[in-house]
């Protein structure tokens, strides 16, 4: 197994870490004795081949249910010495509520310490005022490391890049996750900004939100042959030495294998990506022209700035990808969660949109007017029945 420094904890961390949110027997808490025998079985499955092939960063969160609890039957009978820990509690405004939270995760963990705890889900300048403010939960964290039951500190994040920036440049986190890959280059000035400061940078879900790529499209396989789309987009993020590890969100012990089997194609990652890469690009460019592959990006006011909160960077983001590499069903997914009603997939879809409201706010992008038209066409193509993300309540 692979490893890097994990920015400035100075941890030697895994390049593939394993994620604990998909192997779990639900997304609620639920009593000790309602785990069937066999989900527990596979939970310990998946952590025994992790470990087996050097993976030994195990990562969960307060939020996913019964994740902490199960662990919490296998990891205290591994050598402490040979685990990095990572759990997640979310940001209160009350910092005693924050620290409560964090002795159930201990108690269903077993453990005496955590290597790392985030701050789950800093997705709001909010969020990030319940951290910062006096009093407030970093204060908490603080104490909590000075007792030797924490020993670093980071946050995790599905907001607007300008709150990760903002988070960032406060320079008292030592490490984040989120979300960046091939097809989401929005984040690109957060993972910078993060290797301006030392961070550790860790990848939330590279395969399952980098497009659903454990079940890709047939031409999503053909463009990145003789790489699987999944390997691919690893090497596409491994590639930047910027990013120190991936979360491989494991739900059986096989889930690894095809992961572990990319690795030695970093030897030489540039001679691996260069087809994949012309071909993606070649895709894109077929459907939707050279400018806007390479620009769409450029001047788009964030979901806070527009009228009703429509998220036009994450919109065109699932709109270009999604139409271009036939992800179409990963591109609905994501568009139907954008309610505005929650903020872990922030802001609203493009169905209700006025042209006059919203074309001021693009003055600073290349293509004002064909962003207007393709909010609209995204709409035709992506609305569907509004979904809910699998956790409706993370903490």
């Amino acid at each position: 197994m692979l490893r890097r420094r994990f920015g400035r904890t100075n941890l030697q961390i895994p390049v593939l870490s394993c994620g604990g949110m998909r192997y779990q027997y639900k997304w609620q808490d639920a009593a000790p004795e309602e785990i069937p025998l066999e989900q527990q079985e596979n939970l310990e499955a998946c952590i025994h081949r992790a470990l087996e092939l050097g993976i030994n960063h195990i990562e969960t969160a307060r939020g996913y249910g019964t994740s902490e609890m199960q662990l919490g039957r296998i990891l205290p009978g591994i050598q402490r010495e040979k685990l990095i820990i990572q759990t997640k509690v979310g940001p209160r405004a009350d910092a005693a509520e924050f620290v409560n939270t964090f002795e159930k995760s201990m108690a269903y963990l077993h453990l005496e310490y955590v290597d790392m705890l985030s701050f789950h889900g800093v997705n709001t300048l909010e969020h990030l005022e319940h951290i910062l403010k006096p009093g407030g939960c970093l204060e908490a964290m603080r104490k909590l490391q000075k007792e030797g039951r924490v020993r670093h500190v980071g946050f995790s994040t599905h907001g607007a890049c300008s709150v990760i920036l903002k988070a960032i440049e406060s320079d008292v986190f030592e490490y984040l996750n989120l979300h960046w890959y091939y097809v989401n280059p929005i984040n690109t000035p957060a993972v910078e900004a993060a290797a301006k400061r030392d961070m550790g940078v860790f990848i939330i879900s590279p395969t399952d939100k980098g497009g659903m790529l454990q079940k890709p499209s047939a031409k999503m396989e053909q463009l990145c042959s003789p790489l699987l789309p999944m390997q691919f987009n690893d090497l596409f993020c491994l590639s930047h030495h910027t990013v120190h590890t991936l979360s491989i969100g494991a739900s059986r012990p096989s889930d690894f294998d095809a992961h572990v089997e990319a690795l030695p194609y970093l030897a030489d990652v540039s001679a691996a990506l260069v087809q994949p890469l012309a071909n993606i690009q070649g895709a894109l460019e077929a459907e939707f022209g050279e400018e806007w592959v390479n620009g769409w990006w450029k001047g788009l006011p964030e979901y806070t700035e527009t009228p009703g909160g429509v998220n036009v960077q994450e919109i065109l983001r699932l709109y270009t990808f999604g139409k271009a590499l036939d992800l179409m069903e990963w591109a609905k997914g994501r568009y139907n969660l954008l309610t505005g009603e929650d903020h872990w997939v922030p802001g609203r879809n493009s169905g209700e949109i006025d042209e006059d409201e919203l074309l001021p706010l693009l003055e600073e992008s290349p293509f004002p007017r064909r962003v207007i038209h393709m909010l609209r066409e995204a709409h035709e193509e992506l609305a569907g029945e509004q979904l809910k993300r699998l956790s409706q309540s993370v903490s």
